[in-house]
């Protein structure tokens, strides 16, 4: 299933490559993207975990260094992962080599319909353009088994903020695409995922305020 390429993909790639070192780095010092630290994402995904049991293989689509995989993995599933920067993705073989992980972008997954009981957009959808997010959520629907589960997680707001440095000053250019909770229910409706749960995260330390939300795909 493929949808059409972001004009600034390579520019993203590029990006994520140059911050992965600094993010594994702060993963491990600080937590950050550590679930285990953060008891609200941690009932989500295992919320998630427990939906999604015997439905199928689960894929995380923007998996980064493999943390959350891992966790599923741990936790069961047969989860792989995938990350559009090839230096996430030695990261995350390094750190969990019981894992697969490949290099991939969300809108060139080579998944069969109807073959994953479960799909992850763990904070990692919020740099494709606003026009292309519905078409990557209708390819994940087709994806994913009747009654299979979709979970994602991003940035709460109404603007497009383009990013110059990230993860301890380290130069990126990208742009994060906020949405508010509403027009996400919405596009995932459209895409044929019905919305079962919505979690609103609000500003801390680290980050802007935020929306977890679960989606089921149509059962027969």
């Amino acid at each position: 299933m493929t949808v059409a390429r972001p004009d600034d993909l390579e520019t993203v790639r590029d990006s994520y490559d140059r911050v992965a070192d600094n993010y594994v780095d702060m993963v491990q010092s600080s937590g950050i993207g550590d679930i285990r630290r953060h008891p609200w994402m941690k009932a989500s995904i295992d919320a998630f975990v427990d939906t999604v049991t015997g439905l199928g293989p689960v894929l995380d689509v923007g998996c980064g260094p493999g943390t959350v995989t891992a966790y599923l993995v741990e936790r069961g599933l047969d989860a792989s992962g995938v990350d559009l920067s090839p230096r996430m993705i030695e990261h995350a073989r390094r750190l969990h080599p019981e894992c697969s992980f490949a290099v991939g972008s969300a809108g060139e997954l080579h998944a069969d319909p109807s073959s994953l009981g479960g799909i992850l957009g763990w904070w990692s959808l919020f740099n494709l353009p606003r026009e292309l997010l519905p078409d990557i959520l209708a390819s994940f629907r087709r994806a994913l088994v009747p009654g299979g589960v979709f979970v994602m997680a991003t940035h709460v707001g109404d603007h497009d903020v383009v990013r110059t440095e990230a993860y301890g000053g380290v130069p990126v250019k990208w742009t994060t695409h906020q949405w508010q909770p509403e027009q996400l229910l919405d596009l995932l409706e459209d895409a044929g995922l019905t919305p079962v749960a919505d979690l609103r995260l609000p500003a801390d330390d680290i980050s802007g305020p935020g929306v977890v939300i679960m989606a089921r795909s149509a059962c027969p």
